[in-house]
């Protein structure tokens, strides 16, 4: 019964060290991209807006203050998608 519990708790702490390499991967990968301004869809943003506290809490469609990070080069090529932020509200 011991060696059965080493066996789970060997294979569930690789399955938590694997999980956590990718989230670091994820971070790496959105820390080298471009805050894109403006394209999201409603309740898809990255991160607070102006008028929201938290991620996922855009309120429409192409809010202007809301952003997805993209790769760097993308934002520019798509249409809306502005790097700078707005100022002032939406």
């Amino acid at each position: 019964m011991t060696q059965n519990k080493t066996i789970v708790t060997s294979t569930l702490a690789a399955v938590v060290a694997l999980g956590l390499a990718g989230n670091a991967g994820a971070a790496e990968k959105k820390a080298d991209g471009d805050k894109c301004y403006g394209i999201v869809k409603s309740g898809k943003n990255d991160c607070k807006t102006l008028s929201n506290a938290c991620a996922g809490h855009s309120m429409e469609d192409g809010q202007k203050d809301a952003f997805l990070v993209v790769p760097k080069g993308t934002c520019e090529r798509i249409v809306g998608g502005s790097l700078e932020a707005p100022q002032g509200g939406k």
